[in-house]
């Protein structure tokens, strides 16, 4: 990155950093004018540009802005974040199997730090669709790895969730803490 794209970045994140600080045309002729400074058709630009229309309720704009980000090259940066927003606009629109199809396939194509955002607006896309089990599913299972205990338990009724098998008596799945620490004991189970 050029020094002059760091600062213009540095400026871009202070503008939305002060995003309550502007009334909504104000933030947007803001973010416009800095859009402005990129070569025209510039796939930032137009990321930047749909986020702004998205924090303003202005979703279908936003749809088509993230949509003309994505064909025009997004950078990998932004390229992931640029996938959850338009799902999550399309979702708002009511687009809910469209939003579903693209999480979906974002899910299958890399692994990062977004991993958790791109499960979680797929739950909601899938609560909306009628399928509430799944979406649990889904999202705890993006849980499970941040919790220091219950692994074992919440890994096995995520699952059940989809497949209808259900805690049993006896099966060694209620609420119990795995995997083992210094304070805790290995409890059986799947």
């Amino acid at each position: 990155m050029t020094a002059q794209e760091a600062r213009w970045e540095r400026r871009l994140e202070s503008l939305w950093a002060s995003f309550d600080d502007h009334g909504p045309g104000d933030f947007l002729r803001r973010v416009e004018s800095l859009a402005a400074e990129l070569p025209p058709g510039d796939a930032v630009a137009l990321y930047e540009l749909a986020s702004a229309h998205d924090a303003l309720g202005r979703e279908e704009g936003a749809a088509a802005l993230y949509r003309r980000a994505l064909a025009a090259g997004l950078p990998d940066g932004r390229r992931r974040r640029a996938v959850i927003q338009l799902a999550s606009t399309l979702r708002n629109l009511g687009r809910t199997e469209e939003s579903i199809a693209l999480l979906t396939a974002e899910r299958e194509l890399r692994s990062d730090e977004l991993d958790d955002a791109v499960t979680a607006f797929l739950s909601l896309a899938l609560a909306d669709a009628g399928r509430e089990r799944e979406a649990a599913a889904l999202a705890l299972t993006a849980l499970v790895p941040h919790l220091p205990e219950y692994r074992r338990s919440l890994t096995y009724y995520a699952r059940a969730l989809t497949t209808g098998d259900g805690a049993r008596p006896g099966s060694g799945t209620a609420a119990v803490p795995g995997p083992p620490s210094a304070h805790t004991r290995a409890a059986p189970g799947p």
